[in-house]
C-alpha cells in the first residue's frame, strides 16, 4: 500500500452507496462484471474488466479519485489519482 493524500479528503462517514448496482450498465442493457463505489459520492460503478469501465468514467468525468470494491467480502481501495492501492 501507498501513502496516498486523497484518502485524508473523504469523507467520513463512507457516503451511502446511490445503487445497488451500476446505473449505466442497467441503461445500457450490459451486465458488470464487478461493482465498485466512489468514496467521494457514492456512485456504484463497474470495473474495468466490464464492457463500460464506469468506474473509471466517473472518476474521469468527476476527478473522485479514491474507489472501494463494492463486492461482498471485499475492501480494498483504490486511487485512481495515484495508481496504487490505498
Amino acid at each position: 500500500m501507498k501513502d496516498c493524500p486523497h484518502v485524508e479528503e473523504l469523507p467520513h462517514p463512507q457516503p451511502d452507496p446511490l445503487s445497488d448496482t451500476c446505473l449505466e450498465c442497467l441503461a445500457a442493457g450490459t451486465h458488470p462484471v464487478q461493482l465498485r463505489i466512489c468514496l467521494g459520492c457514492g456512485h456504484v460503478g463497474c470495473c474495468d474488466s466490464s464492457p463500460g469501465r464506469h468506474a473509471t468514467r466517473h472518476f474521469g468525468d468527476t476527478g473522485h479519485p479514491v474507489m472501494r470494491s463494492f463486492e461482498p467480502g471485499e475492501s480494498w481501495r483504490w486511487c485512481f489519482a495515484d495508481g496504487a492501492i490505498v
